[in-house]
């Protein structure tokens, strides 16, 4: 497999709303990339993984988030992007397959559950797997079709910096299904106004897209830099304290892992007539390293 980088691009920005803008690397970044000192992989052990080898998902690593986000104390409708669906804990939604893999599945409900048209399930390793620092290896395989909006990411596991986004936000990966051949990585954060940086990264034909076959989807957390990977390439230069100032770099507490599957909201919008479901996301492993 050649998946060849095409877009190296970094975002910086003050919105209020969602927005994705990319930028040329800087010479000031491409020092920021050598400053940034990663342990090499030989020098990591693994220290907590799912290889969903099971029959059933292992509730002792993860657990699922129900619902659509209202009856939170956070009132979150929506999960707060106007998504569609409603998660569930069903087998449905969430199961091992025959070849040992997790599949998170988004299905259209009729009649709509909770009065949600499509249903998905989110799973997070919320106190089992929590972590500060480390390489994050999530091999997964991305569904198709517009509203769609799978992703792998991180969420402070107390928020010692205040609410979203002061506490900070990992995106290992995210996917818009009517582009399988882009992912994306994002860090959030931000004291006085949300901010976030976005790296793209596409995969050109004849390389098959993250919808035809499984790939690699890599963070890589030290200190104070930040780096995102698929199959092992670098998605532009890493996120480092400095690119983050003045805000507070808020990426020194622990952090959980997120497996999801959205429909529909304000990045990928709503699902069209030739959208078909059931759609999945499938995980292959979740691997863990860290530093002894």
């Amino acid at each position: 497999m050649n998946i060849r980088l095409k877009i190296l691009s970094t975002c910086t920005s003050f919105l209020t709303v969602l927005a994705l803008f990319t930028s040329c690397e800087t010479q000031e970044e491409r020092e920021e990339k050598d400053w940034c000192v990663f342990p090499e992989f030989e020098e990591m052990e693994l220290v907590w993984a799912d290889e969903f080898d099971g029959p059933e998902i292992d509730t002792t690593k993860w657990s699922f988030e129900i619902g659509d986000g209202c009856d939170r104390p956070d009132s979150l409708c929506g999960w707060g992007n106007n998504e569609l669906q409603y998660y569930t804990r069903n087998e449905n939604n969430a199961f091992i397959n025959d070849e040992g893999q997790l599949v998170i599945r988004a299905q259209r409900e009729i009649p709509p559950i909770e009065g949600r048209e499509y249903s998905s399930a989110r799973m997070i390793s919320y106190g089992s797997g929590d972590w500060k620092y480390g390489r994050f290896d999530i091999r997964a395989k991305m569904p198709i079709g517009t509203g769609l909006w799978p992703a792998i990411w991180m969420l402070p596991s107390d928020t010692v910096y205040g609410v979203w986004p002061r506490s900070g936000e990992i995106d290992i990966m995210e996917y818009l299904g009517d582009k399988p051949r882009e992912v994306i990585g994002t860090i959030h954060w931000g004291h006085d106004r949300w901010r976030f940086n976005t790296q793209y990264f596409l995969a050109e034909p004849p390389d098959p897209s993250f919808h035809d076959e499984f790939h690699l989807f890599t963070c890589i957390w030290t200190e104070d830099c930040i780096l995102f990977q698929v199959d092992g390439q670098d998605i532009g230069v890493p996120n480092t304290r400095s690119t983050t100032l003045p805000s507070t770099w808020p990426f020194d507490q622990f952090f959980h892992m997120i497996l999801n599957v959205a429909v529909g909201g304000n990045l990928p919008g709503n699902p069209t007539p030739a959208t078909t479901f059931p759609q999945e996301m499938i995980v292959d492993y979740v691997r863990v390293y860290q530093v002894p």
